[in-house]
């Protein structure tokens, strides 16, 4: 087949066919055509050559174009397409390098093979813009709900039909047993959108939290409305669920605004999610008061919090163990993924029993290292001194409160405990030169000789050693494995080192060393301050 036989518009009414039916821009299929074209010139007049097409956008004319480009004599490799400024003057008055020199050649006649490739090309560049088209649509709706038909099942992975694309809901997103035929309606969570070599891929879920989010936000206007905010959710997908709200409008309650008239609003989520029960809390600033609420419908007797550990003790009533614990611990999992910590549940008597431990092992701290009588201990530690260095320099005149110390009582107090605590620090710098520690870890400001002795039995002996340590090394912290965290134990965590002031030894280290310019870190330290103030600003 000729081009210049055919119907030269017929080019340009296929393009906008297949571009209608694709639902992509015209002018795409329109450039394939061209591409193919041009590869079936190459085809018959020679690989080499850069053979052109360009397809008149209103009369559908293709004009078939050989280049060649000006190059450098000594760059000149391809003679097909390319050629020397002297061949040049031969076709243009005053040719320089990168000119092109343009010719247009006789339409070729369209064989089989070459219209099959042809055919191919087109096909290749449609379903791209197909693809890329599906992308950038699919994309924008992440993070939303959409509606589709179950099409397949396939190794328990369910293909969903959601109209210009098809999603898969994994087999670990479905909810409990869930089982679909084809044809069924269902409702999903566009999870992902990714770009791959075989097509954007749509992974769907019905088991991440977002999912209740949005189903919430259908079904609250005032969700929707922004004048209740969700702030975290937590789910055990299929079996229950817990929800914190929050209210910007003090005559809006939001428990019972997300409950709706006879828990309609609710039953509506509850029914979409197979079941599940949901508990719907409200939110408050306050971790302890918030957990306090998570933990519903269990009663808290008492919360003491660690904020720097990110961890949480709540104690409860003997009987109220069970109902926080939940059943399989499914309650204080739940209250433990909506507030972001880690909860230790322990009864009243439990606590009980551990707070007498513990003052027992103070009460006989002080026995063995002050040579105190047992009563005398129980006194110190009643008025909340745990060790020998509050005894030893706390100010004499909170010694003067307890019954029956006065300023002589007071002060043998504190020179028997600076005593006993001068002898530990000899001894602990003796057994750390006996490891083998330098003069300048020992000397290093802030550190004190327990804390270097604690370094040398792990093998930090110098003040390089030192300056390398990192700081979670040193005071400890949380690490996430699969899901749950795990305490990491620092060199120095048991003098209670802060992670901030293991920073600042680390720091200092470093540049007592020369590893680091004092001045690079107050520039630094400047410039997070300005971030910081610029944030506040903003906020």
């Amino acid at each position: 087949m000729a081009i210049t036989s055919a119907n030269q518009l017929e080019l340009l009414q296929t393009a906008e066919a297949v571009a209608r039916e694709k639902m992509i821009d015209p002018e795409l299929v329109v450039e394939a055509m061209e591409e193919s074209l041009a590869r079936a010139a190459k085809s018959r007049y020679g690989a080499e050559m850069d053979i052109r097409v360009s397809i008149d956008r209103k009369t559908g004319r293709a004009t078939f174009t050989r280049v060649r480009t000006v190059v450098e004599d000594e760059l000149l490799e391809n003679y097909q397409a390319e050629l020397t400024v002297a061949q040049a003057k031969e076709y243009m008055a005053d040719p320089t390098v990168g000119d092109e020199l343009r010719d247009e050649v006789p339409p070729v006649e369209m064989g089989r093979i070459a219209a099959q490739s042809a055919k191919q090309v087109i096909l290749q560049k449609v379903r791209e813009a197909e693809r890329d088209r599906q992308f950038e649509e699919f994309q924008d709706r992440a993070g939303t709900i959409i509606n589709g038909l179950v099409k397949r099942e396939e190794y328990g992975n369910i293909i969903v039909d959601i109209g210009r694309g098809e999603g898969i809901l994994r087999r670990n997103e479905k909810i409990g047993r869930e089982s679909y035929r084809p044809g069924d309606r269902i409702r999903c969570f566009i999870k992902d959108v990714r770009r791959e070599a075989r097509g954007p891929q749509i992974f769907l879920s019905r088991t991440a939290p977002e999912f209740m989010s949005e189903l919430f936000k259908m079904e609250v206007p005032e969700i929707y409305d922004g004048i209740i905010d969700i702030k975290a959710v937590a789910r055990d997908p299929g079996s229950r669920a817990k929800i914190a709200v929050i209210s910007y409008d003090n005559s809006i309650d939001p428990v019972g605004a997300c409950v709706g008239m006879r828990g309609s609003r609710v039953q509506a989520v509850v029914n979409e999610l197979q079941g599940e029960k949901i508990d719907i809390i409200p939110w408050n600033e306050d971790q302890p008061t918030f957990l306090v609420n998570a933990l519903q419908p269990a009663e808290v007797a008492k919360v003491v919090l660690d904020e720097e550990a990110e961890r949480i003790e709540v104690v409860v009533p003997d009987e109220q163990l069970s109902l926080a614990i939940g059943r399989r611990g499914q309650n204080v999992r739940l209250a433990s993924q909506l507030t972001g910590l880690d909860i230790d549940i322990m009864t009243e008597e439990e606590e009980s029993a551990r707070r007498q431990a513990e003052f027992e092992e103070r009460t006989n701290l002080f026995v063995s290292t002050l040579d105190l009588d047992e009563f005398f201990a129980q006194l110190l530690v009643s008025e909340g001194f745990t060790s020998l260095e509050e005894v030893a320099y706390v100010d004499a005149e909170e010694l003067l409160v307890i019954d029956g110390v006065d300023n002589d009582t007071a002060a043998e107090l504190q020179a028997r405990a600076r005593d006993h605590l001068d002898e530990q620090n000899r001894k602990a710098l003796e057994k750390a030169r006996e490891a083998g520690v330098e003069e300048a870890l020992i000397e290093f400001e802030g550190l004190t000789p327990q804390m270097i002795e604690a370094l040398a039995a792990d093998g930090v002996k110098t003040l390089e050693d030192f300056a390398t340590c990192a700081d979670w090394e040193l005071a400890g912290g949380w690490t996430t494995v699969d899901g749950e965290r795990v305490k990491d134990d620092g060199l120095l965590e048991k003098f209670d080192v802060s992670l901030a002031e293991a920073q600042d030894l680390v720091m200092t280290a470093r540049v007592a060393l020369g590893w680091v310019d004092p001045e690079e870190l107050i520039a630094q330290a400047a410039e997070a301050d300005e971030t910081t103030e610029a944030e506040d600003a903003q906020a």
